[in-house]
């Protein structure tokens, strides 16, 4: 083969792993931003095209069998592992949005904006809002 096939072929590999890096699908430790801890193992997934997120674990062993005893709709009362928490977010460029998130300790529901940090694909912003209003948590990719 030629050099320049190399090249081209090399480019395409690259390019290919840059795009699967890129994927906020998969599983998140999330990590409350008022406290700094660490509390539940979320699993982000895409169906129909749209951007969904469950509950898969809670890491304090005190609070596995809480339940949204807050929630206005129909998970109130509802045990939160296994709760879908991020619901409908389509892509806008590298961004999620347009769905919603629900804190289960407050049992309220927020507009909802997802991004990959640039240099740090491993971490994930999770921002919910209310108006003009916002908050922000890190959260960081498990295995």
């Amino acid at each position: 083969m030629k050099k320049t096939t190399y090249v081209y072929l090399t480019v395409l590999l690259l390019s290919l792993q840059v795009g699967f890096a890129q994927s906020i699908i998969g599983k998140w430790k999330t990590i409350d931003d008022e406290t700094g801890e660490a509390k539940s193992i979320v699993e982000i997934y895409e169906e129909s095209g749209k951007i969904y997120g469950k509950v898969v674990g809670i890491l304090n062993p005190d609070k596995r069998d809480g339940v949204c005893e807050k929630c206005s709709d129909d998970r109130k009362d509802k045990p939160v592992l296994g709760m879908l928490i991020i619901n409908g977010l389509e892509k806008d460029d590298d961004e999620y949005r347009g769905g919603k998130i629900l804190d289960p300790e407050k049992g309220k529901e927020y507009k909802c904006k997802l991004w990959l940090d640039e240099a740090n694909q491993d971490k994930l912003y999770v921002r919910g809002y209310i108006a003009f209003l916002y908050r922000t948590q890190n959260w960081y990719r498990v295995d």
